[in-house]
């Protein structure tokens, strides 16, 4: 069963809660106020190490050495 992640409109407290996919699009009960609470966009990073143990982009994730990087600048990533 896939992990979601929810927040709460009226007390901000954000959780998560592993729910069947058929349930993938309805509201959770917030377990702080037990109000509905939306879902949220998960996000998520993807590297590995080399065998030296330097860090690099997952196989596969994108066109470009820096394609999971947000920094803007291809300088702070290890290809």
């Amino acid at each position: 069963m896939p992990i979601y992640e929810y927040v709460c409109s009226k007390c901000n407290s954000e959780f998560e809660q592993m729910r069947p996919l058929s349930q993938s699009g309805e509201s959770a009960d917030c377990p702080k106020c037990h109000k509905p609470a939306r879902r949220k966009m998960s996000t998520f990073a993807a590297f590995t190490t080399s065998l030296s143990g330097v860090p690099r982009t997952v196989p596969g994730a994108g066109n470009s050495s820096c394609s999971s990087c947000s920094s803007g600048s291809c300088s702070t990533c290890a290809s």
